[in-house]
């Protein structure tokens, strides 16, 4: 009779929380721009980006590959039952603590400062694939935030220019619908890249106890993340949405569609590279970028000061939690 351990049992459901909490938690990517700009009532966009991140989950394993097996070497972690837990559970934990807040952190870089720091507190530093961190997560870190603001200033300035002698009723007019289709696309998008994240977590702990012979995802795996985002997705977290609908600075229906379909872009291009960036900083960043091109007062700055402060703690706080977690859990 086949035997599944009870321990990977508790991993896959952590897991699936995770990506629960993760839907939660970032459902205010794909919808903030859209809500705040009364395009869409609240539970419509909701419904529509929890199918679209349904969709968007099942398209692709590229982000997978590189949770399962360019963050720590899995030869070296393969004997370690215990460190994908204690590493969801210090993601669980700063996502939580975030969200109750009402902060748009990463989960992403939850999941990976988790992974992390149990990876450390287990093995030391020879437990991390430093090379494939520089490339897939410190690059990514700096580089899709910075893109974000610069694709969201440039889609925005081409848009001022061509609707220059329009009246700026009619233009909003002409972006509602349109706002409609991007933020469709941004939930598609949010789904590629963010729900493979959890793909990867239960395809390396399947490897760990000798379920699998590689990182390759199975299809019970990338339903049940799926799944699970969709569901987080519908629960929606509403703190977050006030905080990048409303708090950035006032958002018009035409700058909705400027921020979401230049997040897209972006998160869509990190996705096909195996890039897990993180899609919170992206759609913030291309939020700012498209506020910068109505006037730079127009933007609330210090909530950027505050957001960045945010970004910089999450994968040293949710390392240290989960090397906190592991030894915790080592104990027994």
């Amino acid at each position: 009779m086949f035997e599944v351990p009870l321990l990977l049992v508790l991993i896959v459901i952590a897991a699936l929380v995770f990506d629960f909490t993760n839907g939660a938690h970032d459902c205010a990517n794909a919808i903030a721009t859209v809500v705040s700009t009364k395009v869409l009532t609240p539970r419509f966009a909701v419904c529509m980006a929890a199918l679209l991140n349904l969709v968007g989950a099942l398209l692709g394993t590229e982000v997978a590959h590189t949770l399962g097996g360019g963050i720590v070497r899995p030869e070296v972690v393969a004997g370690s039952h215990i460190l994908v837990l204690a590493a969801l559970v210090g993601a669980i934990a700063w996502n939580s603590i975030t969200w109750y807040f009402g902060i748009p952190s990463s989960s992403s870089h939850a999941l990976i400062g988790g992974l992390m720091g149990a990876s450390l507190a287990h093995a030391g530093a020879q437990s991390l694939n430093g090379a494939s961190i520089i490339k897939k997560v410190v690059l990514p870190l700096l580089i899709s935030p910075l893109a974000g603001f610069a694709m969201g200033l440039v889609l925005m300035g081409v848009i001022c220019i061509l609707f220059f002698r329009v009246n700026r009723p009619l233009v909003n007019r002409i972006f509602r619908k349109s706002q409609i289709a991007s933020a469709g696309v941004m939930a598609l998008s949010h789904g590629l890249n963010d729900a493979q994240k959890t793909m990867g977590i239960i395809t390396l702990a399947l490897l760990i106890f000798g379920q699998i012979d590689d990182i390759t995802v199975p299809l019970w795996v990338k339903i049940a993340c799926a799944l699970a985002m969709a569901a987080g997705t519908g629960l929606g977290g509403w703190k977050i949405v006030k905080t990048m609908g409303h708090k950035i600075f006032k958002l018009e229906p035409v700058h909705g569609f400027a921020a979401e379909t230049s997040a897209a872009m972006v998160i869509g291009g990190a996705s096909l590279l195996g890039a897990p960036i993180s899609t919170t900083h992206t759609i913030t960043a291309c939020i700012f970028g498209v506020g910068s091109t109505k006037r730079l007062s127009a933007v609330r700055w210090g909530v950027a000061g505050n957001l960045i402060i945010a970004w910089v703690l999450t994968i040293p706080a949710s390392g240290l939690v989960g090397a906190l977690c592991f030894w915790l859990l080592d104990l027994f």
